[in-house]
């Protein structure tokens, strides 16, 4: 949630510049009013743009189109050397997942990417950099930094067009550079938290509890403790009667 102070120096410009005009021609209540509706307006912005099963800014992938009990499992920041062992344990369990990786990352691990192709999995574009100010750069820079990971990823996977924002975060830029890129951008139904909860068994309670036909599972290959979660997640899942596929 600290991504909210992005947006409190637009607010506060607005907010005083709302103020400073109001109240020069004695227009205090009116001030207040505009003022509190800047506010409002910027807090509706935020989570619009911050929750990205809203589709406020861009229409997502939030879920399978299937009513099927057939869910997805998707990997986050990599290619890292985790990841190695991620694939191990979902080879281990058949099962195929999608993994959004980032430019940057690809470039000493070549080789962990081919692994993952080699072992049917899927890829996905989730920005070059992904850069903490990415979500707040101009269209124009927006565009070249996914361009650049993308002409990676098709190098791997050619046509495909899976976009994850970086933070999952949405906005009218990022927007504009999806549809000049062509690329479809994919969210989540169930966020699995793993960044900050850490415990596993808490990972696994909070996944299961939130399980449905066409589930969309955010997880991070690039976490240590990932392929321990995976261990008793996949089992769990399985035990629900539930399949997994790698395919939107």
């Amino acid at each position: 949630m600290i991504r909210i102070f992005k947006f409190l120096p637009v607010t506060i410009i607005y907010a005083l510049s709302i103020i400073c005009t109001c109240v020069f021609t004695n227009g205090l209540i009116l001030a207040i009013s505009l003022t509190v509706l800047t506010i409002l307006f910027s807090i509706f912005q935020f989570f619009g743009a911050y929750l990205i099963g809203l589709n406020f800014h861009v229409n997502s992938v939030n879920s399978l189109d299937t009513i099927d009990k057939k869910v997805m499992l998707t990997f986050d920041d990599g290619p890292y050397h985790s990841t190695l062992s991620v694939l191990e344990v979902l080879k281990k369990n058949q099962v195929n997942a999608l993994f959004f990786l980032i430019g940057k990352n690809i470039n000493d691990n070549e080789y962990i990417v081919k692994q993952i192709i080699d072992d049917g999995h899927s890829i996905g574009n989730h920005s070059f950099s992904h850069h903490f100010w990415f979500d707040i750069w101009s269209t124009k820079k927006v565009i070249t930094d996914i361009a650049q990971c993308q002409e990676i990823i098709e190098k791997y996977q050619p046509n495909k067009n899976l976009f994850r924002p970086p933070y999952g975060v949405t906005n009218p830029n990022i927007a504009r550079a999806l549809k000049k890129l062509g690329l479809k951008s994919i969210g989540w139904n169930i966020r699995s938290y793993d960044t900050s909860i850490k415990d596993i068994e808490k990972i696994n309670v909070r996944i299961l509890s939130q399980l449905k036909p066409g589930a969309i599972i955010l997880l991070h290959d690039r976490l240590d403790f990932m392929p321990e979660l995976l261990e008793k997640l996949i089992p769990a899942i399985k035990q629900k009667g539930y399949e997994f596929t790698s395919q939107i």
